[in-house]
């Protein structure tokens, strides 16, 4: 009996001592098992505390150009070295939508210039198309252009063009009053007294060269044309001190025969609307009457000198208070703020007089006033 407890007893004590034997090792693998996830736990903390921080270091490296190795896009380009993957080069500045203005004036010309820069070429349809739009567009602006110039026939006409060189047509028009009393015709133009005629146009200017133009000119009309001024180009540009530009004002606004006036308005603007980059008149001339009918001709030269005059100015030019500025491949070179361009409006456009002392009926604008009245 004895005997057989012992064996008994034997048998069942190998395993607690097992249990007895593996208890540490267990306590061992847990314990490891509590160190990881407290170490995860306390990496899990760290990078969300840092992660702002690395967030705002981003943000400024963004914003300077600064790689993570501390060498800036610019600086790299200073000394030719590479920058470094991620800076993206120099930082770009992003401007707002294009108005067309000027950098001057805050407005994104240079982003503007960029993307004409990498506009297809215009093609030559495509520019003729654009020209004839602007000068219907002209035509609603300025229904009533017309010569600036008073006169009340053709002589008169003639000795106004050619006194109007260097000067403006408000001087020209406040002149020939007292000029055209005095010498209402051809031959008596042509007998007149030199010193006395350029006592009476000397507020235009070179008047000695514009008095021997104007007594050159009266006596060819007495002895070669009746006295009456001819209404042929080829017979016009014969006469002293009469070029193509004088010739064809006389036609188009005396005769009714279509004509291009290329004075330096209308010059200035053809230039700046890319109908041609020409600068000698008479190439000028050849160039638009290629692009209009010839039934435009005379109107189409008053409306571009129309608008040189009051809005598209030599040196300003009045962008923001364009009505053609869409049409306009030059726009920005101006003001391109609405009000300040408002205000460099003239003549008519800006509540002002005109040029004329007898300006035609449906002219909206104020008559000049007459010589020292203002």
């Amino acid at each position: 009996m004895s005997s057989s407890k012992s064996g008994s007893s034997g048998t069942t004590g190998k395993p607690a001592e097992a249990a007895e034997a593996g208890a540490p090792r267990r306590a061992t693998a847990a314990a490891r098992t509590v160190a990881t996830a407290r170490t995860a736990a306390a990496k899990a903390a760290t990078a969300r505390t840092a992660a702002p921080a690395k967030k705002a270091a981003a943000r400024k490296a963004s914003a300077t150009g600064t790689s993570a190795a501390g060498t800036t896009a610019a600086e790299a380009a200073a000394t030719g070295a590479k920058a470094p993957a991620g800076t993206g080069g120099p930082a770009k500045t992003r401007g707002p939508a294009r108005t067309g203005g000027s950098a001057k004036n805050g407005s994104p010309a240079k982003a503007s210039g960029r993307a004409k820069a990498s506009a297809k070429p215009e093609s030559h349809l495509a520019m003729v198309r654009r020209a004839r739009r602007i000068n219907r567009e002209l035509a609603e602006v300025y229904p009533y252009a017309h010569p600036e110039l008073d006169f009340r026939n053709p002589f008169e006409l003639l000795c106004a063009t050619v006194l109007s060189a260097q000067t403006t047509d408000l001087r020209v028009n406040q002149t020939t009053p007292a000029l055209f009393a005095a010498y209402p015709t051809p031959e008596d133009m042509a007998a007149a007294v030199p010193e006395e005629m350029e006592e009476l146009i000397r507020p235009t200017g070179f008047f000695r060269a514009k008095t021997k133009s104007l007594l050159g000119l009266s006596a060819a009309l007495r002895d070669e044309f009746g006295g009456e001024v001819p209404g042929r180009l080829d017979d016009l540009v014969k006469l002293p001190g009469v070029g193509r530009k004088t010739a064809n004002v006389v036609l188009g606004n005396a005769f009714g025969v279509p004509g291009i006036t290329v004075d330096t308005h209308f010059g200035r603007l053809v230039r700046r609307w890319k109908w041609t980059d020409e600068e000698d008149p008479v190439k000028v001339e050849a160039v638009v009457a290629d692009i209009f009918p010839k039934s435009e001709w005379t109107m189409l030269s008053h409306r571009v000198i129309f608008h040189g005059r009051r809005v598209c100015h030599a040196r300003k030019p009045a962008c923001g208070a364009c009505p053609i500025a869409p049409l306009c491949p030059s726009y920005g070179e101006g003001e391109t703020d609405p009000e300040k361009a408002r205000k460099l409006l003239k003549y008519e456009m800006g509540g002002q007089p005109g040029q004329r002392l007898s300006p035609p009926a449906d002219y909206p604008g104020k008559p000049a006033p007459a010589l020292g009245a203002g």
